[in-house]
């Protein structure tokens, strides 16, 4: 990536975007897929076919089809598309984070590519980030409506990626397993992984994976965010009587799910370049979670602390994704909020820099990857008359770095390993 995408009003140090830069390429889906292929000892097959899914399903895909020229056909299902065809490939953009229609009609295609596969074939699934909503096909009784309204309810009320995807599993034709079960054909998933822990059945709810949740574990999820009273009669008894399979049987010998890409690697390269920049390196965690306000605050909190405890110049490396709960009708993302929660407490303290950066270049519903915050960030604000705690309280963080020019705008990345989050003395 051309590191100056990642420039903004306060972030003009070209040190600090090659770090952020390196973490980005070190994921980069097509690098990733063409060298596991170019390395890998396929099982015996008659024929291959190459399906994607996901925010990075394109590169990943146009990876494949260099290194397995003789692939009889490919599907590819994304959120963003280049716009340039592909011979002997479909492309389909779906609708991200609430399905839509043409998440429906992916999910239609998507069992009919698989209709198609033999015992004697073998399919390189290439999936990654977003999947989930990108390709829906809802149970028997349920629409798309019903799916839609689940999602926005469950995206608002703060629960994890983990958690929505255990109730999206239980309601489709495509997700926990089901994909692998419509088969006989060999399977290899090559896996960008975008949930904290790398659980397999949660990256894009598992389409080849035996879910090892149950009903009572949706169930319990939506009393957990006071949902069950709001959910349609229709979906709690779908989720009641929905009985995953666990005869893990079928999967042995057929089906392998490998992990290809994580947070970890990004977050390493960051650390790698940071060194090489002169800077302190060390990863705090790969598993941040937690409401984005919150969490925002504790990295304030550990930048400043690292402020006695470090000498010299240092990069503290975080990865995870947080959550947000909607209180207010702003505009905005996890990583944004995160930002803004740290402004205050990081007002007047010289030579700082809190970055928060999802890497797949979309932050929520908006245009921008996340935002950057200095000593500097509080006092310029006050002089456009905006106060971040005013902005923090209705989920409004999109405009605040905006008429501050730092938010962060690269584009579309091509990758989607969850969030990095960056802690900076220069």
């Amino acid at each position: 990536m051309d590191s100056d995408r990642l420039l903004t009003r306060t972030l003009q140090d070209r040190r600090i975007t090659r770090i952020l830069a390196a973490a980005l390429d070190a994921v980069k889906p097509g690098k990733i897929v063409r060298n596991y292929l170019q390395n890998a000892d396929l099982p015996n097959h008659d024929r291959v076919f190459l399906l994607g899914i996901g925010k990075a399903a394109e590169p990943m895909t146009r990876a494949a089809m260099e290194v397995l020229p003789e692939f009889v056909d490919a599907l590819i299902v994304t959120k963003h598309a280049s716009g340039s065809t592909l011979k002997r490939a479909s492309i389909i953009v779906g609708g991200h984070p609430i399905p839509d229609k043409s998440s429906l009609a992916a999910g239609e295609a998507v069992l009919k590519f698989i209709s198609q596969l033999k015992k004697s074939d073998l399919l390189i699934f290439l999936i990654s980030g977003g999947g989930s909503a990108l390709v829906t096909a809802p149970t028997p009784g349920l629409v798309l409506q019903d799916i839609q309204l689940l999602t926005s309810a469950l995206l608002a009320s703060g629960a994890t990626i983990n958690e929505i995807n255990t109730i999206r599993r239980r309601l489709d034709q495509v997700k926990g397993g089901e994909l692998a079960r419509r088969t006989e054909a060999k399977i290899i998933s090559l896996i960008l992984s975008d949930v904290i822990g790398d659980r397999l059945e949660a990256i894009a709810s598992g389409p080849t994976v035996l879910d090892p949740t149950t009903s009572a574990d949706a169930l319990l999820i939506l009393r957990k965010y006071g949902l069950e009273g709001h959910t349609p009669a229709k979906i709690l008894a779908a989720l009641a009587s929905m009985s995953a399979f666990n005869d893990n049987s079928i999967f042995e010998g057929r089906v392998q799910n490998m992990i290809i890409g994580n947070n970890q690697i990004a977050a390493t390269a960051a650390k790698q370049q940071a060194e090489s920049e002169g800077f302190y390196s060390e990863i705090l965690s790969s598993k941040i979670q937690g409401e984005a306000r919150i969490v925002g605050q504790q990295m304030a909190d550990k930048l400043i602390a690292a402020l006695d405890n470090q000498q010299g110049p240092f990069c503290l490396v975080g990865g995870g994704e947080t959550t947000v709960t909607i209180r207010g009708d702003g505009k905005g993302g996890r990583n944004q909020e995160l930002a803004l929660a740290a402004v205050d407490k990081l007002a007047s303290r010289p030579d700082v820099l809190l970055i928060s950066l999802a890497t797949d270049g979309d932050d929520g519903p908006t245009d921008a990857a996340g935002a950057v915050v200095n000593g500097e960030t509080r006092q310029r604000a006050e002089r456009l008359g905006m106060l971040a705690e005013g902005f923090l309280s209705r989920n409004d963080a999109y405009p605040f770095f905006d008429l501050l020019d730092d938010l962060l705008k690269p584009g579309y990345t091509g990758t989607n390993v969850n969030d990095l989050v960056f802690l900076i003395r220069l």
